[in-house]
């Protein structure tokens, strides 16, 4: 399901900012600062009332925006986002009807996975990308590295969130299986309402300068 040219978007610009938007009309604004400041990928969690709007706005008004959705529980949503043209989605668990519903209509998902069982039903039904969550609480990386030894000859790829920070985020991008990161430092839920722009742009270009140079 994960094209080549998702994957080599990923990798070339590996931070994903997650989103939770209480109003829409706060969107946009936010994307833009975001991909001033260099960060083109976001996961727009669903959350809130107004997080369907919000995504619509993003996917006509912010063509430079990589957009994927998370929070994606139910079947159900994962056909309206996927007529709606997003890039990719993520959940934070797994569960295996959102996965084939994903599957049957070809749209990138990495589902949450958190133990070796997890990693073992998301396989058997096709996925090879999955979201480690929540990374940090598990035990970090050292948990990743050590789970994921049973499994590395599959080529599993995985995006760690939770916990994931500025301070930490070049040590995961570090870890070969580690495809991309993601986490709220970026636009915070406060920045996003205090419509604190100038912020959220700094924080993108901090993040993505960190990333630029470790390669």
């Amino acid at each position: 399901m994960w094209s080549k040219e998702l994957t080599e978007s990923l990798r070339n610009s590996p931070v994903v900012a997650v989103l939770v938007f209480e109003d829409a009309a706060d969107a946009v604004p936010t994307a833009q600062a975001l991909v001033r400041g260099g960060v083109t990928h976001i996961e727009l969690a669903l959350r809130t009332q107004a997080s369907m709007d919000a995504l619509k706005l993003l996917l006509t008004e912010v063509p430079e925006l990589v957009v994927g959705v998370g929070t994606v529980l139910s079947p159900e949503q994962v056909h309206a986002i996927h007529e709606l043209g997003v890039a990719f989605a993520v959940s934070p668990g797994f569960n295996p009807q959102v996965v084939k519903a994903a599957r049957d209509c070809a749209l990138p998902f990495a589902p949450g996975i958190a133990t070796p069982s997890d990693i073992e039903a998301a396989y058997s039904l096709g996925c090879s990308f999955l979201k480690l969550f929540p990374a940090e609480p598990l035990g970090g990386i050292k948990y990743l590295q050590s789970v994921n030894a049973a499994y590395r000859h599959l080529g599993l790829s995985y995006i760690p969130l939770g916990g994931v920070s500025r301070e930490n985020m070049n040590d995961w991008l570090a870890v070969p299986e580690v495809l991309a990161v993601g986490g709220s430092w970026i636009a915070p839920k406060d920045l996003i309402a205090s419509k604190n722009w100038k912020e959220i742009e700094d924080r993108a270009r901090d993040a993505a300068q960190r990333v630029v140079s470790t390669q």
